[in-house]
């Protein structure tokens, strides 16, 4: 048995140790590319080392935070796994978020380096950042000091941390849209979870994952870190572009991806999607946002491999899978809780419900986040204990599990819509809208009514070539819908505002209805 396999049979290891395992077994297997570099496992190995060295050279103290702030690239990759070599905590700042938001995020990591690229650095030009921040430049800009001036030399190695499994493995913040962002601190126990689960999804020496979502993004890890833990190669995309996605999954025969729904939106609407030879896939993963059944069937229909959804939050807790490609019958659900995985629905006074019972989503498993950074009391709200004591995660969806433990979403809690004391979901809502064949993506959202408290109105966008009549949109949805559920209003919107991984803004609508 090779010392790699031996350490993933273990019941711990470090990602790090992974990598140097590979780097001494298969020294010239491919392990990172994007467009300007190929990297091995000795290239990486070894320029980790030289990184992490050089944090440490710097003082870095073991669990602090490193920042980076870039577009995706193979030396982003690289300062991230140099951060966790050196015993530190590797923190991904939202490349989109605002100036004063990212500020906020550098302060409160309390980082001493920020890795940049040229983007990041126009973002912060006029933003003060703490006193002491080391800038370093992933690429050729100029607001700090170039990375291979400020690595160690060739052959320089770090001291060795003995970092546990409770040790915080990275910082995600998710709030990249106010000036109040909470740093989620996930522990190396967590992403163990992932790597140990991902064998089961074909991961191996010989998978070539295809990363198009942002490092930033617990969706994007969940994906890029069980890669390099199992051998494999990530092929690293600076920005998503549908057409470059698939030249890149024939030319490298990708065998794993893990997109958002609008990403497999834009790829299925192509007209040239069949022409691309996608046969070395395996499994595509899909998360982050709600994924609708009809998509699934089309991608099970014309896309070889698996297709499998996780639910879960970035905070951890507890996930349900649905292997679409064994539960062709269940595609309206986000499947069933994983193993070792506790997931329930609780009412609002804290009480688990039956199935069938609409109630929010809560989770509990060794993939939870330690709590938010520097806020005990927004962790607080974050938890529910059952009777025994067992700490859960508290997802903030509405949901119902049904008779074969399937989980359906309803929808956020902040969402619903409480209309006339009534409880409105949006989901069965968007559901009614997305019934109509001129239909391509619906949202409902509440709005402010004198009368009922708030008011359901709708938000579609048509599918391309039709011109729907919003009212008649409105007569077709209200005709499938209780009487207390009926949307006031329907809008026809061009496209939908959505964040960096796809998820409708569902605040930014309301805003829109003053």
């Amino acid at each position: 048995m090779t010392t790699a396999q031996a350490l993933l049979d273990s019941d711990f290891a470090l990602l790090s140790d992974l990598i140097a395992a590979h780097a001494a077994e298969r020294p010239d297997a491919v392990a990172l590319v994007d467009d300007d570099q190929r990297l091995s496992y000795a290239d990486v190995d070894a320029m980790v080392d030289r990184i992490a060295a050089a944090l440490q050279r710097d003082g870095l103290k073991r669990g602090q935070a490193v920042a980076i702030g870039a577009m995706p690239s193979a030396n982003y990759a690289l300062v991230f796994l140099g951060a966790l070599r050196a015993g530190g905590a590797a923190t991904p700042l939202t490349a989109s978020a605002a100036p004063a938001a990212l500020a906020n995020m550098i302060a409160d990591c309390g980082t001493a380096h920020l890795f940049l690229d040229a983007e990041m650095a126009e973002t912060l030009k006029d933003v003060h950042l703490p006193a002491g921040i080391d800038l370093i430049a992933l690429d050729l800009n100029t607001a700090g000091t170039p990375l291979e001036g400020w690595i160690e030399d060739e052959g320089a190695t770090p001291a060795r941390v003995e970092v546990g499994p409770d040790d915080p493995f990275n910082i995600i913040y998710s709030s990249g849209t106010t000036g109040n962002p909470k740093g989620i601190v996930q522990s190396h126990r967590m992403r163990w979870g992932h790597i140990r689960r991902a064998g089961a999804s074909g991961y191996g020496r010989d998978a070539v994952t295809l990363i198009s979502t942002p490092l930033y993004s617990n969706t994007t890890l969940v994906a890029f870190v069980p890669t390099l833990a199992h051998g494999g190669t990530a092929v690293i995309m600076r920005k998503f572009d549908a057409r470059r996605f698939l030249e890149l999954s024939e030319a490298e025969r990708v065998t794993h991806a893990m997109l958002v729904p609008v990403q497999y939106k834009r790829l299925m609407e192509r007209s040239d999607f069949d022409d691309f030879d996608l046969s070395a896939y395996r499994v595509k993963f899909c998360t982050s946002a709600p994924f609708s059944a009809a998509l699934k069937a089309d991608i099970l229909a014309r896309w070889p491999g698996g297709l499998v959804e996780y639910y879960g939050m970035t905070e951890g807790g507890g996930t349900c899978i649905l292997l679409a490609h064994e539960h062709p019958d269940k595609l309206d659900t986000v499947g069933r809780a994983a193993p070792g995985h506790d997931v329930r629905v609780i009412d609002a006074a804290g009480n688990p419900l039956p199935p069938g019972e609409k109630g929010e989503v809560v989770g509990r498993s060794e993939a939870m986040m330690t709590g938010y950074h520097n806020q005990p009391g927004k962790t607080r709200e974050a938890e529910w204990f059952d009777a025994e004591g067992n700490r859960f995660i508290r997802t903030g969806d509405i949901g119902a599990f049904d008779a074969d433990g399937f989980l359906t979403l309803l929808g956020r809690a902040k969402d619903m819509i409480i209309s006339g004391g009534f409880n409105i979901y949006p989901g069965d809502l968007e559901d009614a809208l997305m019934a109509h064949d001129d239909v391509a993506e619906a949202a409902v959202v509440g709005a402010p009514s004198e009368d009922w408290g708030e008011t359901p109105v709708g938000f579609v966008v048509a599918v391309p070539g039709t011109n729907p009549d919003p009212e008649a949109l409105r007569q077709f949805a209200n005709a499938q819908l209780g009487k207390t559920q009926r949307l006031s209003a329907v809008h026809v919107v061009d496209a939908m505002p959505r964040n960096e991984i796809g998820k409708i803004l569902k605040r930014e609508l309301r805003e829109r209805l003053g």
